[in-house]
């Protein structure tokens, strides 16, 4: 009886030709291109980010004073600077954390649920050309300086709130806490409620362009096997394109909260300025950055002040960056679509 051939590597067949599959011999293999003398030149180009950072570190770290880092009265709540007295200063960095995390917190939760429905509306619902034109229109959002924000904010948005909105919302959800208060509060029309509006538009263009690009980057052969198996477009947009696309959607709320706690001109503006923890959300409360903008002129007359703010900005740099990274780790988690991904629906 004949004996099957086994066809492996640099195996022959029964007349003693070479089989098809073997292994290519090395000649056979072509030799690797050689690195033009350009792209070493142009290589150390990508490293100027890294080395950016690394130098705005570096300045941060040797201008300021790391002790205070370690003073409890660096943590303190209750913020008191004398330039006659500057080792008895107390900067009250936790009341500018809360300020900064309440903000930053509210704009992040209103800019992704706007986020989703304009992604939502411009990928699945909408013709493809009014989708396209809606996007371009939410992008250009994120080209106006902020500046132009905070005055648009302070001129036309406060006296509204301070006169019509924030008294009304007192009314009506003053039951609900942190929407209480005394009536005065809501009378300048500045402060936590409309700050977290203006991070909330200013938010919304990044977040709904990486939502967006998710959204868009879903294979179509599952929702083609959704809409087979008689989904609507709605339970195909919710249980394949969400669960699909939700790295992404995960990663812009990352870079979104991160893009909010960075942002100092228009929230300060816009925020009132005043060193306490909001009793309601028409109450003025100060952010980080907005007290870097708020005291930068100071600094350079009082060395004390100076090194409390240069480890204000330290801080700061490490929550962005942590934020960053995070968004990176959730975009890149899952991020390929394939076997294990298209089980998971």
């Amino acid at each position: 009886m004949d004996q099957p051939v086994l066809r492996g590597e640099g195996s022959v067949g029964a007349a003693g030709h070479a089989d098809p599959v073997a292994a290519p011999t090395p000649a056979s293999i072509a030799p690797a291109r050689r690195t033009p003398w350009w792209a070493w030149a142009l290589s150390p180009i990508a490293l100027l980010p890294l080395i950016f950072i690394v130098l705005i570190a570096l300045v941060l770290l040797f201008s300021g004073d790391l002790k205070l880092l370690f003073e409890p009265g660096f943590w303190s709540f209750n913020f008191y600077f004398n330039p006659l007295a500057p080792s008895q200063a107390v900067w009250a960095f936790p009341l500018y954390l809360v300020g900064t995390a309440l903000t930053a917190g509210i704009a992040l939760a209103l800019a992704t649920a706007l986020s989703l429905a304009l992604a939502i509306s411009t990928t699945v619902y909408l013709p493809a050309w009014l989708g396209r034109s809606l996007g371009t229109l939410t992008n250009l959002l994120a080209g106006i300086p902020s500046v132009v924000y905070g005055i648009w904010g302070y001129v036309v948005l406060a006296p509204y709130f301070g006169l019509t909105l924030q008294p009304a919302l007192r009314s009506y959800l003053g039951w609900i806490p942190f929407f209480g208060g005394p009536l005065s509060e809501t009378a300048s029309g500045t402060g936590v409620l409309l700050a977290s509006l203006i991070l909330t538009i200013m938010v919304v263009p990044l977040t709904t362009a990486i939502i967006r690009d998710s959204l868009v980057s879903v294979p179509h052969p599952l929702l083609e096997a959704s809409f087979a198996l008689g989904a609507t477009r709605w339970e195909t947009t919710r249980r394949v394109r969400l669960r699909v696309a939700r790295s992404g959607v995960r990663g812009a709320v990352f870079l979104g909260f991160g893009r909010a706690i960075g942002e100092s001109v228009a929230v300060a503006m816009v925020i009132g300025g005043q060193t306490q923890i909001p009793p309601s959300i028409y109450s003025g409360t100060s952010t980080v950055s907005a007290f870097l903008l708020y005291q930068q002129d100071s600094a350079f007359i009082y060395p004390a002040l100076l090194h409390a703010l240069v480890e204000f900005a330290v801080v700061l740099l490490l929550i962005t960056l942590v934020f960053n990274y995070l968004a990176q780790r959730a975009s890149g988690e899952r991020g390929a679509v394939g076997p294990t991904s298209a089980a998971g629906i």
